[in-house]
Formats: structure tokens, sequence, C-alpha cells
């Protein structure tokens, strides 16, 4: 990819811009922006987490700069579902025009109005199910079914004058899926046979062969797992893993042990679950954190955050013993999560803490106790088989993962030039069936660092790294 800045001409009347501003050569900040008549829809809008480099860095959010002088021309802002690299940067966005409407699911608009509670933010809502189509402007919308690691994941096609696009956003195609709710192929095949213009593509296991295991497969080692485990056991996931979550308090209950949930984003997405009727709880499973510490040792599961090293997270902060809950010899940690590119040495400090304080660690490495929840290489062969969309711009992934799936297209006849392997900020225009990349914006890294947005600069990291390393002399 080209970092070179080439401005695009201006869009032409019967041409839908498309502009990824975040998800391409990274894992987050998924966000991509459509444009045509004067309108603009918005697909997306997450956070990447920080990695080593970034001290004290809390979340970086995509660059709105494009929006921010169009802010009353956005008509609305799609979220594909509930996970923080897609609905994370939502508060950041609104927070410039707090009347966008969010459109989405039931599941992922409850947790982002939970997130957006936490900034003082109401948020204009439509709620949309898989079949549902909507109208916004220039935009028709038809909302399909497709299968992730949390529940309620759509994929959208966005029909315009201009060409029909289809956007994926994460997803598999588990044939046995926990909730039965499949990845809606009839509608891709619809959709194929009326012709896809652009396909918008999750690249994440691009390079990945064959098929995404089964969630089903993962049960029954948690089970066997909680079942011989002599001590205390502690499960870290993701906070939003609805279906990880299920299978673990299935075991729990299973094996006479209750189950109590740490961490402040496990216990609010849970609870919403839980309402909403996406989690079912067995009667008098949970107990809390405080009173399950009174509990005999083979009688209790704790289920909490930190499956990705970060450092305040309950699983860190227990390797270092910074926590009430202190894991020791005899007692069960379980990793069920999946290592993001660029947190491997953190999540392997962790599991360093846990094993000198004597816990068996348990891991994706050493157990089937993770699947991934997006598809692999076959799955997006068999896609593109069915869609055979004239032009492709995968997403979601770093360049390798881009690549990969770039070529993946091309094994299915879609010819190279039609093939768009992009950057953020690219410029993509579609017009007459035919998708060509016509400009690059300069897009940056916008930080968080507490109340701070994006006032830190990478100037301002490389300052904090050599303080960090080498400190300072005060005189």
């Amino acid at each position: 990819m080209s970092n070179a800045v080439l401005a695009p001409p201006p869009l032409e009347s019967g041409t839908l811009r498309v502009i990824p501003l975040g998800g391409l050569g990274e894992v987050g900040r998924n966000m991509t922006i459509f444009e045509l008549d004067g309108k603009i829809l918005v697909v997306d809008c997450g956070v990447l987490f920080p990695e080593e480099h970034q001290p004290g860095v809390d979340l970086i959010l995509p660059d709105f700069e494009p929006l921010k002088e169009r802010l009353d021309d956005i008509v609305g802002v799609v979220l594909t579902h509930g996970h923080e690299d897609h609905i994370g940067a939502v508060p950041y966005l609104l927070k410039l025009k707090g009347d966008l409407p969010l459109i989405g699911s039931g599941l992922t608009l409850a947790l982002t109005e939970a997130k957006l509670k936490e900034h003082r933010l109401r948020p204009y809502t439509l709620t949309v199910k898989e079949g549902q189509v909507e109208r916004l402007g220039p935009f028709e919308l038809e909302f399909v079914a497709v299968n992730h690691s949390i529940p309620d994941a759509l994929a959208v096609a966005i029909r315009t004058h201009a060409g029909t696009v289809l956007a994926t956003g994460d997803f598999k195609m588990d044939q046995l899926p926990l909730d039965g709710r499949l990845t809606d192929l009839r509608a891709f095949s619809r959709l194929g046979e009326a012709g896809v213009d652009l396909f918008l593509v999750d690249s994440t296991n691009a390079d990945v062969p064959g098929f995404t295991p089964l969630e089903k497969e993962i049960g029954p080692v948690l089970d066997q797992v909680i079942g011989k485990a002599p001590r205390r056991v502690i499960v870290a996931s993701f906070s939003s893993h609805v279906h990880r979550v299920q299978q673990v308090m299935d075991a729990a209950a299973a094996h006479g042990r209750r189950l109590a949930l740490l961490g402040r984003s496990m216990v609010r997405n849970m609870t919403i679950a839980e309402d909403l009727g996406y989690l079912n709880v067995p009667d008098g499973l949970l107990i809390d954190y405080k009173k399950a510490r009174n509990l005999p040792d083979d009688q209790i599961v704790y289920m909490s955050t930190g499956s990705q090293g970060e450092p305040m997270a309950v699983l860190s902060r227990m390797a270092n013993l910074d926590h009430e809950i202190e894991p020791g010899p005899g007692d069960t940690v379980i990793l069920a999560s999946s290592l993001i590119p660029g947190n491997e040495n953190a999540v392997y400090r962790v599991i360093d803490g846990l094993t000198k304080l004597g816990a068996n660690v348990v891991h994706k490495a050493n157990a089937k106790v993770h699947v991934s929840g997006h598809a692999a290489a076959g799955e997006l062969l068999y896609c593109y088989n069915i869609l055979k969309p004239r032009n492709v711009l995968p997403v979601h992934g770093e360049y390798r993962h881009l690549m990969a799936n770039a070529q993946l297209a091309q094994q299915t006849g879609v010819p190279a030039e039609n093939t768009i392997v992009a950057e953020n900020g690219s410029v993509i225009d579609l017009r007459d069936g035919v998708a060509r990349n016509v400009g690059q914006l300069d897009l940056g890294f916008v930080y968080v660092d507490g109340s701070s947005v994006g006032e830190i600069t990478d100037a301002d990291l490389k300052d904090r790294r050599i303080l960090g390393e080498e400190g300072f002399i005060s005189v």
C-alpha cells in the first residue's frame, strides 16, 4: 500500500463514492462511508485498542476529519454488530452531532446505548432485523442475517442507482450455531443473481485454509476442563462473547459450581444479553464475586475480562496480584479467545505471570477452548461463487489478510483489476458496474487518553517511550 496522498476528483453525478476510514491494514477501527447525491451513509464506527508502543493511550479512533464539515449530510450510521471494533467510536462521533440516527439489530443497539449512557448521550435509533428493508436518502438498505461470535449480527446490502454494494460486517458460516441463526446464504444467492457491483468482505481469516470450526465443538472441551479442575476456575473471554459465556455457564451448572461475573463490561453486557433473551442463565447460578469468595474452591467459576492482556483488565491484575482474587496452585485459568494481532506479548506475559503463581493455564494453543468468529478461506470461496461480485474490496484485516482475500476472489473469476486492495482513506468510486481507486485522503490515528481526544500525537508517544525507557532528571 502506498502512503501517498492523492486528492480525489470531484464526485460525479451518478457515482457512488466509498471511503474506508478504518479497518484496513489493522484489526479494529472498522468504519466506512458511502456518498451519493450529496448524502452520506456510515457503516460501523469502531475503535482500535493500543499496543505496547502507544503508552497511556486508552483507545484509537477513526479519523472523522472527512465528516466534520458534512455532518448534516449523514443520513444514518449502520452498525453491523456489537463488538467494540465496530461500535466503540460511536460516542465520539455523536459528540460531533448528537442526532445522527443509529441503525442496527436489537442487541447491537442495546450494547451501543449502554455505552452511550456512560457518555451521557441519548441516541436516535432504528431497530432492524434480517429481511427488513429501509430507505435512507438515496440508499435502500436490506439487512441479512450472518453468523458471528456475537448474536444478532447483520450484513447490509446497499442498493443505489449507481449500483448495489454488499457489506458483510464480521461473519462466518457455522452450520450448527448455538443460537440456530445461520448466515443467510439464500439471501446471498438472491443478491448475487440480482447483481452485486461491489462486495466489501471480512478478511480476518482469509489466510486460514478450510472452514472455521463449529462453536459446538468448544462446549465439550470447556465441560471437561471445568469438570476436572480441582480448585477455582477462572475463564477470560471478550465481554461481548455471549455464546462463550453461555457455554461456560452450562458447564459450571453441570458440575455444581456457581458463577461470578468479573469486570464492569462483562457484567453490563451479560445483563443486557439476559434481559433480551440471548443468554439463558440457570436458576441460582450467578453469585456476586465477593460472596463467591466464601464458597469452597471447587464450587466456583469466575468469568472475567482480560483475554487480550489489557493492563487494567481483571485477568492482568490477577496475574500481577493486583486484584482481590489471587490465583494460586491448583487453580485453572482458561483463555477462551483468539489473539488479536499486536497483543501477543501482553497475553504471553499474563500467561507467564499466572503460571508463576502456580495456576494451570489452558488456552487455544493447548486445548480447543475457542474458535474464531470469522470466515476462513473455504467459506469466502463459497461466498464468491454464489455472489459472483463484479468488484471486490477486502476489508477488516491487516495487509496480509486483505491480499489473501483478494487472491481468493481472483481464484473464483473476479478480474485482478476489479479487486481493490485499499488502505484507510482510499477513495473508491463505483460507476456503471466498475469500481476504481481514484484518490487517497490523508488520515491519521486519533488517540483517546482519558478525557483527551485527538490531542496526543505520535511525537508525544515517542517522548513517552523515551521517558519510560530512560527516565528523566529534575534539577
